[in-house]
């Protein structure tokens, strides 16, 4: 036992090598040591036909609880729901593991077999199960090593191997039952990352969603550690690591059903929990890393399973099908630094350093925070600068020429009275040509703006906060035109310009771009003023509209206004009418 967490830990390595008792295939129930099982919660009523019911009310009952009042029905729930899971036509099933398993271990009872590799290095957790049952644990991996040889990093495969054991009849059930979720092959899902670019693809995904679901989880976090993405690597762990057996198995229940998405949010549930009970003073010098696990082992300290749970379904988090593109996106960022599919483990260090970074209006610290904020394939890549009045001179038409070619860039300007704020811009300032002679918004949801001196504060998308406000776009609709911001740099002096006459349709995203999350055209928006994110011309350049700008410069980069709008829902980022001391524009290295 790992301090107070009731799970035993097995440190498995490359030169491990594993005593098989042949001998261990043992009928149900067998595989647990029934003084370490907690009981059956509290009796409730268990319909009739309970497995025939709709895959709606079927999530019902399961984030509810009622298969933890049954050892029997959770089984029977397991074994019918993996059953229907959609997977390749070739599928090794319990048959093929009793013929592989019988040529593996032979007929003497004893024999020694080597560690799958694509489970170096990685932990064991065995929840309650007893000798027999890590025996038979071990010889089911070491058959999906020889069987999955496209496998080559998977650190999450021997939990759930070990939580499905506690409820099979046999070693070949589980084995049949866990080669499913790894052949599983439904559009926009997966159970089980298979590869080291796959688990680091959703390790980035957690990131991007942390940073904008638990925002104060977040920035407490990036201002107490040296790196966020190690802290964030570690999310699976969390469920299917340190979590006790009672609150595990709940995860595992609706996992089942709901797929991936769902310890997405049983994960940002942990972590905005975790904010909860911890101040910034507390986590000074501490191993924040080091102290989420023992957070996590100790949960029931602090939150019952039902009430993490339904807090984990009161995120409101965007379609699995965005989702899925994001994730999508993280992994050709991976591949672009050289990560391939093969790769069994991390050869090299993915944070970007920030110690040689020098700006002239951000401290080191101050940009760490908000490379922090950005999305996780970008935050792969070291900042680049591109543009700075300080080098480059007052002119919007040198801006353009330095920043073009380059998508996602980072804004920062600080006035003449010392505010420091700025903005995240998604999209190549190049886009602004393809809307002809009228000027028309672009970029995606991505897009931010954030202050940092009095204070650092980000403004996310208004969607982001309340996507609840926006519908998926049927397929058989086009995604609605922007306005065009060509007369609110010449409009009234308050900046309030009506232009929504006065429509340019955005150009499709280009093919093999990294910024395919929240493009508008996944969205049906309630008003147009609602995705103005930047917008630029030969009058100046416009980040944020409706009812006002979120920042506005003109074509000297010299003068500049800031306002509350709609797409950002932001208060001023500094004084309203502002003049310029320094502009900076930073891009990302090989981005």
């Amino acid at each position: 036992l790992f301090g107070s967490s009731p799970v035993t830990i097995v440190i498995t390595s490359e030169a491990d090598t594993w005593d098989i008792d042949a001998s261990s295939c043992l009928g149900c129930g067998q595989f647990v040591d029934w003084d370490r099982m907690p009981d059956p919660e509290h009796e409730v009523h268990i319909p009739r036909n309970i497995l025939s019911k709709p895959p709606k009310e079927l999530k019902k009952l399961a984030r509810e609880g009622y298969w933890a009042t049954s050892r029997a029905l959770r089984a029977q729930v397991y074994h019918q729901l993996i059953q229907q899971v959609t997977c390749r036509l070739v599928t090794p099933d319990a048959l093929v593991y009793r013929d592989v398993a019988s040529r593996l271990f032979g007929k003497p009872s004893m024999s020694s077999h080597p560690l799958p590799e694509f489970l170096e290095g990685c932990s064991m957790p065995t929840y309650c199960l007893n000798l027999e049952g890590v025996t038979a644990l071990k010889k089911i991996l070491i058959c999906i090593g020889n069987l999955f040889p496209d496998i080559t990093y998977s650190p999450i495969l021997p939990s759930l191997v070990a939580l499905l054991l506690h409820y099979s009849e046999d070693e070949a059930q589980c084995f049949e039952n866990i080669s499913r979720l790894i052949a599983s092959n439904a559009p926009h899902t997966s159970y089980i990352d298979q590869s080291f670019l796959a688990h680091q693809a959703s390790c980035m995904t957690f990131g991007d969603l942390a940073n904008k679901h638990c925002p104060a989880a977040h920035k407490l976090i990036a201002s107490t550690s040296e790196n966020v993405f190690e802290i964030y690597s570690e999310w699976l762990s969390w469920l299917f690591h340190d979590l006790p057996f009672n609150y595990a198995i709940r995860v595992f229940d609706v996992y089942l059903l709901e797929g991936q998405k769902v310890l997405y949010r049983i994960a940002l549930a942990l972590l905005k929990q975790y904010r909860l009970s911890v101040t910034s003073t507390e986590l000074e010098g501490t191993d924040v890393k080091a102290d989420l696990q023992a957070f996590v082992q100790n949960i029931a300290e602090h939150v019952t399973v039902d009430k993490l749970l339904e807090r984990a379904f009161g995120i409101r988090l965007f379609s699995r099908k965005e989702i899925w593109l994001l994730q999508m996106a993280n992994r050709k960022a991976l591949m672009e630094r050289g990560i391939t599919m093969v790769q069994s483990r991390q050869s090299f260090h993915l944070a970007v350093d920030m110690q040689n970074f020098s700006s002239s209006i951000v401290t080191a610290q101050e940009m760490r925070i908000i490379w922090s904020w950005i999305p996780e394939r970008f935050s792969l890549f070291a900042p680049l600068l591109l543009f700075s009045t300080s080098e480059d001179g007052c002119s919007l038409q040198r801006f353009y020429t330095c920043c073009e070619g380059y998508e996602p860039t980072v804004l920062l300007i600080k006035t003449t009275e010392g505010e420091v704020c700025g903005a995240f811009l998604s999209s190549d300032w190049s886009e602004r040509k393809k809307s002809g002679a009228t000027s028309g918004f672009f970029g995606t949801g991505e897009c931010f703006v954030f202050t940092v001196c009095p204070e650092m504060e980000r403004y996310e998308w208004v969607f982001i906060k309340k996507p609840e406000l926006a519908k998926a776009v049927p397929r058989s609709r086009q995604r609605s035109p922007s306005p065009s911001p060509s007369s609110l740099l010449s409009s009234s002096p308050d900046g309030r310009g009506n232009s929504s006459n006065c429509l340019a349709v955005p150009t499709p995203q280009r093919k093999g771009r990294l910024s395919p999350f929240l493009a508008i055209r996944h969205f049906l928006l309630p008003s147009k003023t609602a995705s103005m994110f930047m917008s630029g011309s030969r009058e100046g350049i416009i980040i944020g509209g409706g009812g006002g700008q979120a920042l506005s410069l003109d074509a000297n980069l010299l003068w500049g206004r800031t306002e509350h709008c709609e797409t950002f829902d932001n208060p001023p980022l500094c004084q309203e009418n502002f003049k310029v001391q320094l502009l900076e524009v930073w891009g990302f290295q090989n981005a």
